[in-house]
């Protein structure tokens, strides 16, 4: 994913808008830790389409 693009991204579930991080295919929140599926290079933001953080996790 462009740099660029990832500096202007924000979690669309948070209400402080945290940004996001590229992970493995996924933008992840630095905040509640959603992550949100990228598909064909183009990110998909809706929030149904978050996956919630696994109970336990230690990654945000």
């Amino acid at each position: 994913m462009d740099p660029k693009l990832l500096e202007l991204l924000a979690c669309p579930v948070c209400p402080e808008r945290p940004p996001l991080e590229e992970r493995d295919g996924w933008l992840v929140c630095t905040s509640c830790g959603r992550r949100f599926p990228i598909r064909d290079g183009i990110p998909d933001l809706l929030p149904e389409s978050a996956v919630e953080p696994q109970e336990g996790s230690t990654e945000p």
